[in-house]
């Protein structure tokens, strides 16, 4: 949980309702996520680590950091996956 994350350089998201379309905007890709991981991607910026990320998160949403940090890896894995975050430097 010490890792810390940005958004890609060439990824631009907008809140829509609960979530956010996510663009790719080399590639024209569209994505869609949920509330949460909208979160999660407004929390990112290059400085907070991931433990970080989940303790805002958690008190956004009044669940406990445990639960976040079983469920994050796997968030994480999708949007590095994607092009969507990459790790800072």
């Amino acid at each position: 949980m010490d890792a810390v994350y940005r958004l890609g350089d060439e990824v631009s998201f907008e809140p829509v309702g609960e979530g956010a379309v996510i663009l790719l905007l080399g590639s024209g890709q569209l994505y869609t996520c949920n509330e949460s991981s909208l979160c999660f991607l407004r929390n990112l910026d290059g400085v907070r680590n991931v433990e970080d990320v989940a303790q805002r998160m958690a008190a956004e949403f009044e669940v406990e950091p445990a639960t976040l940090a079983e469920d994050l890896p796997e968030l994480i894995a999708e949007l590095i996956s994607e092009g969507i975050i990459v790790h800072a430097a």
